[in-house]
């Protein structure tokens, strides 16, 4: 008679890998929207275009407030393995 089996731990490690390869991608692709958002408000300031500046500002602040999101996240994450 065969012995049952418990689930194996890889199982466990892989979702936890995937939830870290998610918040990572999150976190990354916020990073790069809020940059993006920077340098176009950048680009309307040196145009003398304030309001459209302020508009840019506002998305990027949006974005990097996403990434921090994320960025706890990931860190409770990885404080649960120590």
């Amino acid at each position: 008679m065969a012995t049952p089996t418990a689930t194996p731990p890889a199982k466990k490690t892989e979702k936890n890998s995937a939830t870290h390869v998610q918040n990572h991608k999150t976190i990354a692709s916020n990073l790069e929207a809020a940059a993006k958002h920077h340098t176009d408000a950048a680009k309307h300031h040196e145009a003398g275009n304030p309001e459209k500046a302020a508009h840019s500002t506002v998305k990027a602040n949006g974005h990097q407030s996403l990434a921090n999101d994320a960025k706890k996240e990931d860190a409770k994450l990885h404080a649960s393995k120590i």
